[in-house]
């Protein structure tokens, strides 16, 4: 019977308890958020995916990636069979196309140790985070991507895109493609 009034007394301190919640001021990431590792969304051969707006889509088959932005409704296909990439390395490819400071960036990455979970995109208004699709299997490659809204300049906004790293779950670097 005590082990019940114990139990009774410590659930009615707790539900009397004030709680606490916690946020980060704007534009700033609450503590912690930058330590836990993602994932890439794994994909079947074909399967279609939202880069997050109209138009935007990628799917991967296991001869590449494929891609349509709101610019270019035309499939666009990056190769990683071809030859025009070392999967023995670790390296990034990125494709772009902006639109008035609204850029919409996918690429491939490969060949780094590890396994990839999070890819970030340095601009010149801050970073962005993006994400990773890959094939089952480990084939040894996958495909990140990203939208950013950026300053425009004669180049579309291309200018302000700096360093794209793509980390393993430990937090290291899986592969880069530095542009500084």
């Amino acid at each position: 019977m005590q082990k019940y009034m114990a139990a009774a007394v410590v659930a009615a301190a707790l539900v009397g308890a004030p709680t606490v919640s916690y946020a980060a001021a704007p534009g700033r990431a609450a503590y912690g958020t930058g330590t836990h590792a993602g994932s890439a969304q794994i994909v079947a051969p074909g399967e279609h995916v939202s880069g997050g707006e109209p138009g935007f889509e990628l799917w991967l088959t296991e001869e590449g990636k494929y891609w349509t932005t709101p610019g270019d409704p035309d499939p666009q296909f990056r190769s990683v069979i071809d030859g025009n990439i070392d999967r023995s390395q670790p390296g990034v490819s990125m494709q772009a196309e902006g639109n008035n400071g609204h850029i919409t960036l996918s690429g491939l990455y490969y060949g780094g140790k590890g396994t990839a979970s999070r890819v970030t995109v340095e601009t010149s208004v801050g970073t962005v985070r993006g994400k990773l699709l890959e094939l089952a299997g480990k084939p040894g490659w996958g495909v990140w991507y990203a939208t950013a809204d950026v300053p425009v300049g004669d180049d579309g906004g291309l200018g302000a895109l700096g360093d794209i790293t793509v980390y393993d779950t430990r937090g290291k670097v899986y592969a880069q493609l530095p542009r500084s």
